[in-house]
């Protein structure tokens, strides 16, 4: 992608979903506001309900320096698999809740000649920071903001200013997903 936009985003996930009745987006952090931008009518997915999990919901000018500086950095090539995932594991937050053999940590993982890198291209982070509330206001679907309890990348009250459905789980982090997945599916109980 030349240029990464939550549309663009929200877009090449349009084109993969095969809806056969109701569509319930469950989004962690960057895929909530895909799920947000999904959402908004102009793609042919039709979303019943968004819940958007650790999403990131205020940036300062210093996590926008930061993230832009992220999507300046070349692609790092590492010599071994063990040694992608290692990487892998630590820059997704998943350190110490996936091992390194895990299937999952395939999906963040590329190999081309015999090296590997990360699949995720740096260049993402340039997309910037959601218009929330422009996000919220476009939703054709109910939206749930919902964050780990000890989530540093957001907080209560933060969420709860945005004046959609919260949900707050209790001991988990910005990972809540990886660390507690029997709780992040309940989010999708009352759509069932």
């Amino acid at each position: 992608m030349a240029a990464y936009t939550f549309d663009r985003f929200a877009g090449a996930v349009a084109c993969v979903v095969q809806p056969s009745g109701r569509v319930v987006v469950l989004g962690h952090s960057l895929g909530g506001v895909v799920g947000l931008a999904l959402a908004g009518g102009g793609f042919s997915v039709p979303v019943q309900a968004v819940i958007g999990l650790g999403i990131k919901v205020v940036w300062t000018d210093e996590d926008l320096q930061r993230a832009r500086a992220v999507a300046q950095r070349p692609v790092a090539w590492f010599a071994t698999r063990d040694e992608a995932a290692a990487r892998y594991l630590r820059v997704s937050g998943l350190g110490g809740l996936l091992p390194a053999d895990d299937p999952a940590v395939d999906a963040g993982l590329r190999e081309q000649g015999g090296r590997w890198r990360l699949a995720m291209d740096p260049g993402a982070f340039a997309v910037g920071a959601p218009d929330m509330a422009q996000l919220l206001a476009e939703s054709q679907a109910p939206v749930t903001l919902a964050r780990g309890e000890h989530d540093p990348m957001n907080t209560d009250e933060q969420l709860a200013r945005l004046g959609a459905a919260t949900v707050t789980l209790p001991g988990l982090g910005h990972n809540a997903h990886a660390e507690s997945p029997e709780l992040a599916i309940a989010l999708l109980d009352s759509y069932r």
